[in-house]
């Protein structure tokens, strides 16, 4: 990560696509943005690992039908030898599956190619800051794969550390603001829905992963998921 002249942090990007035409389209809409920097491109996934740990990028933004290797398989390498670089998946694909897979491949957010440009500015920025980003939609299909797994899973013998006994230790606003995860919203539309600062939102985040003693907020919205099972 480098500073420009005003003394901000500027964001190295590596663009992954299999299609010239888009790739070329995300360069330049990046390039435009006076805190992104394009330090590099591929086109399928060996070439996006072997880039990555070249050029060491602060966020990946990764495509996932690609020859040679898929956007799946390319994060999960990136992930495991690169901790400080952030995948974003930028995609058509949107099957249940396919979601779960990239999330669990250590994807930190998730669009699908109809986003916005302001969409996908705001969650490069987002994954840049170490926040997670799943529209509704995406959220919903993840969230789905979870259940599924979870009604696969045999109960457990001792239920005395379940997340529902966790989820009754939080107070209304931090169950306001873990009901608004599991919705996929990001720290800056809960802000603007509990009518809170987006610095207050992000401690609540971090209070909340705490006391539940989660990893990420898809854990987060998927202990607010069984709550509302359970109710």
């Amino acid at each position: 990560m480098t500073a420009d002249r005003s003394g901000s942090q500027r964001i190295r990007l590596l663009i992954v696509d299999d299609q010239p035409l888009v790739r070329r389209g995300l360069v330049l809409m990046m390039s435009l943005q006076p805190t992104m920097d394009v330090v590099g491109e591929a086109s399928d996934g060996v070439e996006a690992v072997e880039q990555a740990k070249r050029l060491r990028p602060d966020v990946v933004l990764m495509d996932l039908h690609m020859p040679r290797k898929g956007g799946v398989g390319a994060t999960r390498e990136i992930s495991a030898s690169l901790p400080l670089t952030r995948v974003v998946v930028l995609t058509t694909m949107e099957t249940e599956q396919t979601v779960f897979d990239a999330v669990r491949a250590g994807a930190l957010a998730y669009l699908l190619k109809d986003a916005t440009e302001a969409e996908v500015l705001e969650t490069v920025r987002a994954a840049h800051r170490g926040e997670s980003h799943l529209t509704p939609q995406i959220a919903r299909k993840v969230l789905e794969q979870f259940r599924r797994l979870a009604d696969m899973a045999p109960e457990p013998e001792y239920r005395t550390d379940e997340p529902t006994d966790l989820l009754a230790t939080l107070n209304d606003k931090e169950t306001s603001v873990l009901q608004l995860i599991a919705e996929g919203k990001s720290n800056k539309q809960i802000a603007a829905m509990l009518f809170l600062a987006e610095g207050t939102v992000k401690n609540y985040v971090s209070r909340i992963m705490d006391r539940l003693q989660a990893s990420s907020r898809t854990e987060l919205a998927v202990m607010a998921l069984r709550q509302r099972r359970v109710q």
